[in-house]
């Protein structure tokens, strides 16, 4: 499915409803497999989660997890702990490159029975039953936090608990402090301290418990970008959002003052307002710890004709895609010259936009959803876009809502 973009502009006053975020819904999904007195409400619909539940309750010898990267780290860590299970865990052709060595390495270092069936390095993954009881294991964690949080998130099943040692400059805090967070919530015992997580096991299981998970904060990234590329005055209400949020992306609120947009919260919503016009003239960002919002803001950027620089970027070389030369790939298309390094982006002398072109996804959701906004400054097509199902089944639908002007094709 292709979507035809016509330029336009949306509703003065919308609302729209985000369902649960994907990085919650998989940790919480993992722990309730280990501890079935948990209960969730508000999991999110995205692809990824709805692959997660799938393959935690299959019982098959081989598990697909098709593009659903979290998934696949987090399974991964899950099912070495499991007995009497010996399973081939793969994915898509893309996840088949992606590359998962540090978490196996660690795994194996406490005692897992884990195995390359092709590539070293890569899915997929021959994972055979294996009691383990050391407890004591390093990891580079300048590479994924999801390696990390897929360890912390199966230690209180095992025997002994983990203490993990991190080696080197530590990616993405605010999501291992979300599972750590998770992980207190449930009464179990962890520690950060330095470079050394510990976790304990949990002896008298978990008491139940609801939890309701958070909507999703990077969905609600591409509302900022609308707002930001909106007339003042323009305003979008979304659910359920909490100030004090565990997830990264609320660093957005902060960010997007630049551009002009207010961030207000109130019986569990928050509302995104277009207060004044972008008040600089270059976007310095540091996305160490939120590298999924960068397209979003590239884009934003570009849209309003704002330079930007952003750093802390070495992620995302290894998510869906190599988002770093996608980014550069599409922006490039509107007539705006972009540079990379392994680490960065940035964006100068921006060109007025060129219209009727075509944006490539690049099977990576966030390419769709980060350009769409543009919409409301250009003409384009962006093709393939059914890919947001994975983390935003009603993105389009959503779209239309507030008053974009799309049309399939």
């Amino acid at each position: 499915m292709n979507i035809q973009i016509q330029k336009t502009s949306i509703k003065e006053e919308s609302a729209i409803t985000i369902t649960g975020s994907k990085s919650e819904s998989n940790r919480l999904l993992l722990l309730q497999a280990l501890f079935p007195t948990i209960c969730i409400q508000n999991i999110s619909n995205a692809d990824d989660a709805v692959l997660m539940q799938k393959a935690l309750s299959s019982d098959s010898d081989v598990i697909d997890i098709h593009h659903a990267g979290t998934a696949m780290r987090f399974l991964t860590a899950f099912l070495a702990t499991q007995s009497n299970r010996n399973v081939v865990l793969t994915g898509s052709s893309r996840m088949q490159e992606r590359p998962i060595k540090v978490l196996v390495e660690a795994l194996n270092q406490l005692g897992a029975d884990i195995s390359y069936e092709n590539q070293v390095g890569f899915p997929p993954l021959s994972i055979k039953t294996k009691v383990i009881t050391n407890n004591k294991v390093s990891i580079n964690a300048n590479v994924s936090s999801q390696y990390i949080s897929a360890l912390l998130l199966v230690a209180p099943s095992l025997k002994n608990g983990i203490e993990l040692t991190l080696e080197g400059e530590i990616t993405s805090i605010p999501y291992i402090k979300m599972t750590l967070s998770l992980l207190n919530q449930l009464g179990i015992e962890t520690n950060f301290e330095n470079n050394v997580i510990t976790v304990k096991h949990a002896h008298n299981g978990i008491s139940p418990i609801i939890l309701t998970v958070e909507s999703d904060w990077s969905s609600a990234s591409y509302f900022y970008s609308i707002v930001a590329l909106s007339d003042i005055g323009t305003q979008i209400t979304l659910s359920s959002y909490k100030e004090s949020s565990l997830q990264g992306d609320s660093v957005l609120s902060e960010i997007y003052k630049d551009f002009g947009v207010e961030t207000t919260f109130l019986n569990n919503e928050m509302k995104l307002v277009k207060v004044n016009d972008c008040q600089v003239a270059t976007i310095n960002c540091e996305l160490n710890n939120a590298p999924d919002i960068a397209q979003t803001i590239a884009v934003t950027c570009l849209g309003l004709g704002v330079n930007c620089y952003l750093e802390g970027l070495r992620t995302l070389k290894i998510k869906e895609t190599d988002r770093l030369v996608a980014l550069k790939t599409e922006i490039e298309k509107f007539g705006t010259k972009v540079s990379i390094t392994n680490d960065s982006l940035s964006i100068s002398n921006i060109q007025p936009l060129n219209n009727n072109i075509e944006v490539e996804t690049y099977k990576d959701h966030r390419m769709a959803m980060a350009f769409a906004p543009l919409g409301l400054r250009a003409n384009f097509v962006i093709n393939k876009a059914e890919v947001v199902s994975k983390s935003y089944p009603d993105f389009w639908k959503d779209l239309s809502q507030i008053g974009f002007s799309l049309k399939e094709n």
